[in-house]
Parts: structure tokens; C-alpha cells; sequence
């Protein structure tokens, strides 16, 4: 390694070369690389459904879902199984284990399925799938004054031109019913014509088809004999023959019936600012880059509008735009910090030094880019996160090697000497420092949960730029100061050199020097002090003094108002409340408006979603950007609440604003006992009201839309109808029968046979149906049955096998600790209840759940993690003992990480717990430079003491500018308030004040633990072997300078 080092400082175009490779490769690789807004990494969710038309929830539940929950419980590699039932349909949700092939998983999941020996008659065969990995990109409204099929017409042209283009390949529309063909029936004129719905079925089934009658094979000609009758719309089945009368008459369909092309009676619509839209929303996949997507997209939009007058498109969401205010802040943040490297650097040090070692922050990222581009990683917020994580430690290395080389040359060796000996005697503590925080961050590709998922792009990141900055540092840097005219005698220093040159001297001198040797005189009180500040930290954690939570509340652009009212409501009526929501959110932003400088209202736009049920919809509320509009997303969502006031009938009313992890409060309640299931649900809601924290508390267990039901007279039975009889002919009048599909364009549509909406419109006019027996006798509903009217279920939610009722709440005050909250709910709240119904029990959901995947997975990887660090570290030192006295000093950060969250007032959370794996990593660096330089000198000077007082001295200037320069290059980013920042900022305050507790810890504690480590060694040693030795026997550099001596003999 030495001769390579000497080769390259004395060739410095080897360097020059190898660093002009480095960044035209890193140039060519950072255009090829992919980007994405969130890592899009393999999808381990598979999906099961199945439609069974006209069926209840307990009948998707019992004759389905349970068939098929039964036969997954055999399948290996699942993780959990979720299920759905609602009218008509049932989904079940299967999450693989992140150790197993999702695809492998697929297949034995469908061979399971398979194995069902029967399903209800009239359902639709399952449709397995993996839910495909894809990330939200950009998405814009349609609209204009036009009937909603001509803006479907629109869509569907946008649709096919967006695909068209390269690198697009997902896109979906949003926004209109299914289109269908309604055959309405008309009671009165069954009756007229002694017709059944059967026979109308029949005769559309006979008359609309396309068959091939086979081929008439002539002399020289073969004819294909085929009749074509069939029609994909309304006007071309009005004609079909239904019956022939005794006296010949030819009856059609439209003489018993209204036949129309209709949508589907669902509720699916759109409104952009009140007016009906169709939404397109684009995605994109691995392969495919989210900027030249979106570029593409908004490209086409002007040229749209610009030929288009009567329909417009408008943009409703950017996912690119929080991706480019990620990139821009890593600019700013990375010049910012590389400018005040190099005048702290400049200042220190010298200018050209300074210069070179910053150099290392384009060198390695280009290097970076090389690898990045030829992976699975992507340009994503995660990885940009990384970024930004990296440029704090980035010149670590840098200035221990430079300061190093430059310490020589103020020794007076000769500057290639310097070069090479400066650098060989830090390079093994480099090289470790750079492994065991490669180690440290690689804990994240080994995390579960959705942490899992997209940490290891922010590892990757880390760890490549890491190793490029080594490789820049033992190569690069060393011949670019060995010939720069820093180490030249013609260097003069000017006055600003010389006064922090002299500042540093006094500083060293006549500060640290006498606080190192009072503290290691007085070692007891030097390790008081920050142990007592340690248990006050810990204190102040444990007390909620300084706040934790797991993922803190983060500044959007965006609010989601999403609306439930009682099952059975119309849509027209929850139409009307979703406009209630929108004017409200719009006078917010008058007011709002009115008391602004610019002028600028908070809202740029709402859009009203109907649907998917008559009784559901969302408000989704665009704001202005939030460096412009100066009010957190939280505090006019609650402004937009007061104002609409309480909607009283609404089971579900909440204000949303999504996080990656889920809910902070999610409680699910298992059990097959549906009165303790309702009983114990309503307790728990109870509580939770009564913690003010919490806002929108909402469960999945609602009342579904009351129901009539049929029960047979006597008289039923004595004309010889069942039940079956009489609720087919009600369903195929109410329901109705799908007798056809066809495809039509892009469109599958179905073909009803029922009653017009007018006979179907009231409970009257069901107990007037003529029912009609085998003889073919009619005979009003009312005569042959009863019913009841009670109140149905909407869905019936099932986990892991057990019906399910969940119950989440979000965090009203983001100032206290939803952590704190969810311990006082598994702690105080929940205990008693399920003391009190034995036969449930409870698991958690959202943030609860990804928290304890972390615990557990990381419970498992951490140790693994810290005992090759320690391996590293011990082969480093070749001593056990010291290596254990780093991992001592590490604790110790703490105290600034609390404490700098505390002052700036965020909440130690996930984003911090990145910062301290870096931190960790930073304090391993210094201190193995320090101990190093203390086994140095150990055999130098064969005194220990002295050993340990010269070694802090000698680093003190190398972890004094590792400290400033890393605490300079995150302040920007500390009291950064561009929402992009809040992000980081977490992370910032945890490298920032752990550096500044950790230099002092590094300065003073190590040296001080290291006296004490030499004292209990010289104590054990005298009691085992009744031999007291001298201080340096006891060293490992003392020892192994012994051994080396007597090999040599």
C-alpha cells in the first residue's frame, strides 16, 4: 500500500487521471440515473378478488373470504393476511415476508385458492395478483363545459396519446361511472304480454351474437358462412324480437321495454373547483424516470390547451415538485457547506489545502453516481436524504489526512515524504473509520417494515461516496497537496492565516492543554460531570421533557377531508356535504387572504371526489407551496374545521395528512364475539375522546344501509314457490341480470336486464310486484310475503383469520409525543378492557406496527452490526480493551442530540435515529485517529501518560476542524425554513450537537477513560500475577513492540 500511495504522489497525473475518470464517468452516469419521488422497490402485497353479484358482506364472508383464509393458513412465507367483505365483493390482502420470493409466494397462494372445491353459484372466478411497485408522478383534471360522456371521449384521447410516449407506460382516468346498456323492463307490459325476465334475457342472448356457421366449399372458392347480428349499443338492440303473438304479430324490446346506453347507477364523480372533471392520473414504474415524465406531461397539457378551447386540462398534483425542491436544497445546502469547509479549512490551515480536501465532495458523489447508476437505487428523496446525511462526514477523512501531511511538513520533512508518511500513519484508522460506519449504515438494508423498503437506497448512498471519498483520500488528495504550494517554502501565510494559526495555537495551548492535564489529574470529577449530564438526558426522555415520537409530523402541501355518512345515504345528499366542506376550505382561504401582504390565497385549488359508495366522498385541498403561504398544513385544516362546524350525522369526518407509516394511533380489536367486539370498541372510543391530543377518531365497524327482509307467507308454499322462486324474480326486477358483455372500444360494458328506476324507487312498489309461479299464475309480493326492515353491515374486516375492528385517531397537538400516547393506550386503556372481554385481543396497526417490525428486526441486526464494528476496531488497535473504551464514548452524544432538539423544539424521531448512525460514526473516526496516535507515541516516548497528554495536543487541531467543519456545513440546513428542510432538519440538529458534545467527549473523556483503562489493567495484572507493572507494560503498542523485538531475535 505504501509503495501505491508513493507512486501516485510521485506521479500526480496517476491521481489526475484516476479523479478526471472518476467525474466524467460520474457525470455520464449521474444522466442515465433514474428518478423516482419514493424508492420503488418490490412489491410484497398479493391480492385476491372475487365478485359474487348481488351477494351480502356474510355471503362474501362465509361462502369466500373464509374458504380461502382457511386454505392460506398452509402457505409459507406469508406474514399477514387482511380481508374485505362488502356487497357484491371481497378483497383479501396477503403480506409476504420480506425474506421470501413474493412471486414463488403468488404461485402457491393461487395453487391454494385453486384447491377450494366449490364457490357460490354466479360468482366470478378470483383474480389473483402481485400489486405492482409504482410511485405516484403527476396527475391533472380535464374539464369543461361538455357532457360527461364527450369529456370521457376526451380522457380516453389524452389516455392513448400520453402512452404513446417513451417512458410512460401507466396512466388512469378517474372520474365516470362504467358505461352500460340498460334494458328497463316495464311491469305493466310483462303483464300485457304474458312475458317473464326470462324470456327478455333469453331472446337478447339469441338475437345479439356473431357466429361462424362453418365454410361452403365450392369448386374454386371457399365461403365462410356467418351471421352478424350483434350490437354495442342501445339503438341496435331496441329492434330484437322478443316474441311472436298467436295472431303474428311480431313483439320487439323496446315495446316492453326502455332500452338506453347509461352509466352505471355508482357515484363515481369528479369536481376541480365545482366544475365536472375527469382526472388523469399518471405513474411510474422502476424503469421509468418521474422528471422526464412529468416534463413530458405538462408539455403536452400546453399544447393541449392551446389547440383545445372547449376542454382544458389543469394541473392538480407534481409529484416531481417536492423531488426538485429535494435536489435543489442538497445544491444550496451542498455549496453552502463546501464554502464554509474551505474558508474554515482556509483559515486553519491553508487555502490550497483547503481547496483539495474539499475537492473530496465532488470526487466521491461522482463516484457515487457510477455505482448508483448501475443499481437498482434511484434518485429519490430517500437517497437525496443520504445525500444530504453524507455531506456532513464527507471531508472528515479528508482533513485527518491533509492536517496530517500538513502537521509533517511544519515538522520539516520534505513534502513528498510528508505526503506519503503523513498518509500512511493515519490510513489504517481512516480505513476502519470508513468500514465500521459502512458497517453502521448497512444495518439498514436488513430493517423490516416499509423502513426496509426504502432505508437501504439512503445506505447505498451513504456507503458508496464513503468509499470513493477513502479512495479519493489515500490517492488523490495526498499527491494533490504534496505538490500544491501549501507544503512550498515560497507559501507565505497572510495575516488572516496567522491569526487563526495563532488562535489555534493559544487555543490548543493555553485552553485544552491545561483542561486535558487538570482532567486526567482529577479523572473522577472529569467523568462526573458528563455521566451526570448523560442521566440527565436520559431523565428528560424518560419524563417527556424532551419529546420522542416515531415519525414526526411533516409540513405539506396538501389536505385530504375525507367523508362517510350513514350507509343507504344518496349521493346527492352527501354531494351537498362534500360542497359544505369546499366552501368552507374556500372562505378559510378568503380570510386567510384578506390579511396577507401578497395577497395570495393558501388554496390553489380543491378538488371534490364522489364516491366510491353513495355515502362516501373526499375533499382533496392543494395549498399554496409552504415557504410562500408561512401557515403549517395542521393549522388551517383545523381553521377548515371550525368553520364547517360539526356535521352531526357524519360517521367518518377526518382531516388527513398522509404519512409513509400509517396512523400514530391504530388499535385493531380481534375476536369472533360481535357483542364484545361492539361493546369493547365503543369503551376504547370512549377513552380515546378523553385524551385531548387526539383528533378524527374513526373505527372501520359502521352500520350498514337498513335492509328488507323477506320472509315467506303459507301462502307461498301452498302455490309452490320457495324462497329461491321469489327472491330471483325480486333480484332480476331490483338487481337485475347481466345477460351480456361487450367490448366496445377500450370499455367493457354490461348488459342489464331489470326494472326502470321508477319501479325500483319505493317499498311499494316492490309489495305491488307481480310474482309469478311455475303455472304461471301472478300474484302480488304482498300476498305471498312479509319483511322487515333492520339495519345491514357495510364490510366485515378480518385479520389474520379474526373479525377485525380497528380504531384510529390522529394527533391534533403536534407537540406532544404520539409515542407517549400509544404507550398510555397499551398501558392504561386497553388492560382493563380486555380483562373484561377475555374471548378478544388487540394487535397494532400503522405507526405502533412499523415501529415494532423495526424493534424487532433491528433487536436481531444491531448486535450483529456492533460486534463487527467492535472486530474492526479491535483489529485495528490489535486491543480489545481500547476498542470497548470507544464503543464507551458513544452514549455520551446523546446529551447533544436530546439537548439540540430540546432548544430548536422537534422531537427526537426516525429522521434523528439516521443522523445518529452517521454521528456514531463521525465520533468512531476521531476516536480512532486519537487512540492510534496514542499507541504512536506510546512507543515513541515509552511513557504513557505523557503518551496520552502529547496525543491530544497532536489531534486536537484534525478533530477541532472535523467538528467545525461538520457543524458549519449542516447550520444552513439547521435554521433552513423552506418546507423541503423541515424533512432533514432532525437529522441536521442530531450530526450537528452530537459533534459538539462529541468533541469534547473525544478531546477530554477518551483520554481520560483511556488513563483509567491503564490504571485497572496495571491493578488485575498485579493481582493475578503478585507483580506490579509500570504503566506502559500494560499497553497493547508497548506489548506488541516487545513481541516484534523478540521475533526479530
Amino acid at each position: 500500500m505504501r509503495n501505491l500511495i508513493a507512486y501516485f504522489i510521485k506521479y500526480p497525473v496517476a491521481g489526475n487521471t484516476l479523479m478526471a475518470l472518476i467525474m466524467i464517468f460520474g457525470w455520464i452516469g449521474l444522466q442515465s440515473w433514474k428518478k423516482n419521488f419514493f424508492p420503488v422497490s418490490e412489491s410484497r402485497i398479493l391480492k385476491i378478488e372475487v365478485v359474487y353479484p348481488g351477494s351480502s358482506p356474510e355471503e362474501i364472508e362465509k361462502g369466500v373470504v373464509l374458504k380461502i383464509e382457511d386454505n392460506l393458513r398452509g402457505v409459507t412465507g406469508i406474514e399477514q393476511v387482511s380481508s374485505v367483505s362488502s356487497e357484491n365483493t371481497g378483497v383479501i390482502t396477503v403480506e409476504v415476508q420480506k425474506k421470501y420470493n413474493t412471486d414463488l409466494v403468488l404461485q402457491d397462494v393461487k395453487n391454494a385458492v385453486d384447491r377450494i372445491p366449490s364457490f357460490p353459484d354466479g360468482m366470478e372466478p378470483p383474480v389473483i395478483y402481485k400489486q405492482e411497485g409504482r410511485n405516484f408522478a403527476i396527475s391533472f383534471a380535464l374539464s369543461g363545459d361538455v357532457s360527461l360522456t364527450v369529456l370521457k371521449k376526451f380522457a380516453q384521447k389524452v389516455e392513448s396519446d400520453l402512452l404513446a410516449m417513451d417512458g410512460l407506460s401507466k396512466v388512469a382516468l378517474s372520474g365516470f361511472p362504467e358505461e352500460e346498456i340498460e334494458i328497463a323492463v316495464r311491469e305493466n307490459s310483462l303483464q300485457a304480454h304474458d312475458l317473464t325476465f326470462l324470456q327478455v334475457n333469453q331472446a337478447v342472448v339469441n338475437a345479439n351474437l356473431e357466429i361462424t356457421g362453418g365454410r361452403v366449399k365450392g369448386r374454386n372458392e371457399e365461403l365462410i358462412i356467418r351471421a352478424n347480428t350483434k350490437g354495442y349499443y342501445a339503438d341496435k338492440f331496441r329492434d330484437i324480437v322478443v316474441k311472436t303473438t298467436p295472431d303474428g304479430r311480431i313483439l320487439r324490446l323496446h315495446e316492453v321495454a326502455d332500452v338506453r346506453d347509461v352509466w352505471a347507477e355508482s357515484p363515481n364523480r369528479n369536481f376541480l373547483n365545482g366544475e365536472p372533471s375527469v382526472i388523469i392520473e399518471v405513474s411510474n414504474t422502476i424503469e421509468e424516470d418521474i422528471l422526464d415524465i412529468t416534463e413530458s406531461v405538462r408539455n403536452y397539457m400546453e399544447e393541449f390547451n392551446a389547440e383545445n378551447d372547449v376542454v382544458k386540462t389543469t394541473l392538480v398534483r407534481d409529484g416531481s415538485t417536492t423531488l426538485n425542491g429535494r435536489i435543489d436544497l442538497l445544491l444550496e445546502n451542498g455549496i453552502m457547506g463546501f464554502i464554509l469547509v474551505l474558508l474554515f479549512l482556509a483559515f486553519f490551515l491553508h487555502v490550497r489545502l483547503a481547496f483539495w480536501v474539499a475537492l473530496s465532495i465532488p470526487i466521491a458523489f461522482t463516484g457515487m453516481f457510477i455505482l448508483g447508476a448501475n443499481s437498482d437505487v434511484s434518485i429519490n428523496v430517500i437517497s437525496l436524504f443520504g445525500m444530504i446525511l453524507v455531506v456532513g462526514i464527507l471531508v472528515d477523512d479528508g482533513i485527518v489526512i491533509g492536517e496530517n501531511i500538513y502537521k509533517k511538513y511544519e515538522e520539516g520533512i520534505p513534502p513528498l515524504q510528508a505526503a506519503v508518511d503523513g498518509t500512511m500513519q493515519v490510513l489504517p484508522a481512516v480505513f476502519s473509520a470508513v468500514v465500521t460506519t459502512g458497517i453502521a449504515f448497512s444495518t439498514f438494508f436488513f430493517l423490516d417494515g416499509r423502513l426496509g423498503d426504502f432505508a437501504p437506497d439512503m445506505a447505498f448512498v451513504v456507503i458508496s461516496t464513503l468509499a470513493f471519498s477513502l479512495v479519493e483520500g489515500a490517492f488523490i488528495l495526498p499527491a494533490h497537496v504534496a505538490h500544491s504550494r501549501a507544503l512550498s517554502k515560497e507559501a507565505i501565510k497572510n495575516k488572516i492565516e496567522l491569526f487563526f494559526d495563532r488562535t489555534m495555537t493559544w487555543l490548543r495551548e493555553k485552553t485544552y492543554a491545561p483542561l486535558l492535564k487538570f482532567s486526567l489529574n482529577n479523572w473522577v470529577l472529569a467523568v462526573s460531570f458528563p455521566l451526570a449530564l448523560l442521566f440527565i438526558t436520559i431523565g428528560g426522555l424518560k419524563g417527556g421533557f424532551i419529546r420522542w415520537t416515531f415519525f414526526p409530523a411533516i409540513e405539506q402541501d396538501f389536505i385530504n377531508v375525507e367523508l362517510e355518512l350513514p350507509a343507504g345515504t344518496r349521493e346527492n345528499v352527501t354531494e351537498q356535504v362534500l360542497l359544505r366542506i369546499e366552501e368552507g376550505a374556500l372562505a378559510v382561504s378568503d380570510s386567510v387572504q384578506a390579511e396577507r401582504e401578497d395577497g395570495n390565497p393558501i388554496i390553489v385549488n380543491t378538488l371534490l371526489k364522489l364516491g366510491p359508495a353513495t355515502n362516501t366522498g373526499k375533499v382533496e385541498i392543494r395549498l399554496l407551496d409552504a415557504e410562500t403561504r408561512l401557515m403549517k398544513s395542521q393549522n388551517i385544516a383545523n381553521l377548515i374545521r371550525e368553520k364547517i362546524g360539526p356535521i352531526y350525522d357524519a360517521e367518518k369526518l377526518v382531516f388527513s395528512i398522509s404519512t409513509p407509516f400509517g396512523k400514530p394511533i391504530s388499535v385493531s380489536l380481534l375476536g369472533n364475539n360481535l357483542e364484545e367486539l361492539e361493546q369493547a370498541k365503543e369503551e376504547l372510543e370512549a377513552e380515546l375522546e378523553k385524551i385531548p391530543a387526539l383528533i378524527d377518531i374513526v373505527d372501520n365497524d359502521k352500520q350498514g344501509p337498513r335492509e328488507l327482509t323477506i320472509k315467506l307467507k303459507e301462502k307461498a308454499y301452498l302455490m309452490g314457490l320457495t324462497m329461491r322462486d321469489v327472491v330471483g324474480q325480486v333480484r332480476q326486477g331490483y338487481f337485475g341480470q347481466e345477460v351480456q358483455r361487450l367490448q366496445r372500444g377500450l370499455d367493457e360494458v354490461k348488459v342489464w336486464v331489470r326494472y326502470p328506476i321508477d319501479d325500483r324507487s319505493s317499498v311499494n312498489k316492490l309489495e305491488n310486484m307481480r310474482i309469478r309461479t311455475q303455472s304461471g299464475l301472478e300474484v302480488p309480493f304482498y300476498e305471498i310475503a312479509d319483511y322487515e326492515i333492520e339495519r345491514g353491515i357495510v364490510a366485515i374486516n378480518h385479520l389474520d383469520g379474526q373479525r377485525e375492528v380497528r380504531i384510529e385517531a390522529d394527533m391534533g397537538d403536534p407537540e406532544v409525543s404520539a409515542s407517549d400516547v400509544m404507550t398510555n393506550v397499551k398501558d392504561t386503556i386497553l388492560p382493563p378492557i380486555l380483562d373484561k372481554y377475555p374471548s378478544l385481543s388487540v394487535a397494532f396497526e400503522g405507526q405502533s406496527k412499523e415501529q415494532e417490525k423495526m424493534k424487532k428486526s433491528g433487536s436481531t441486526v444491531i448486535p450483529m452490526i456492533l460486534l463487527l464494528m467492535l472486530a474492526v476496531i479491535i483489529l485495528t488497535f490489535r486491543s480489545m480493551w481500547q476498542a470497548v473504551i470507544v464503543f464507551v464514548t458513544i452514549p455520551f452524544a446523546i446529551i447533544g442530540v436530546g439537548w439540540g432538539h430540546f432548544l430548536h423544539g422537534h422531537a427526537i424521531s426516525l429522521l434523528s435515529m439516521f443522523g445518529v448512525i452517521a454521528l456514531i460514526g463521525i465520533m468512531v473516526n476521531d476516536s480512532l485517529v486519537f487512540v492510534s496516535r496514542v499507541n504512536e507515541l506510546v512507543k515513541k516516548y515509552h511513557d504513557f501518560d505523557k503518551a496520552v497528554f502529547e496525543a491530544g495536543k497532536s489531534r486536537f487541531r484534525a478533530i477541532i476542524l472535523t467538528s467545525v467543519t461538520t457543524v458549519a456545513g449542516l447550520t444552513p440546513l439547521i435554521f433552513e425554513r423552506s418546507f423541503q428542510a423541515q424533512f432533514l432538519i432532525p437529522m441536521a440538529i442530531t450530526v450537528a450537537y452530537g459533534m459538539m458534545v462529541a468533541t469534547y467527549i473525544t478531546l477530554i473523556v477518551l483520554p481520560v477513560f483511556l488513563i483509567v483503562l491503564n490504571r485497572i489493567k496495571i491493578m488485575v495484572n498485579w493481582l493475578w500475577t503478585g507483580k506490579k507493572p509500570s504503566k506502559e507494560e500494560v499497553e497493547p503498542a508497548i506489548i506488541e513492540l516487545k513481541s516484534e523485538n523478540e521475533a526479530l531475535i
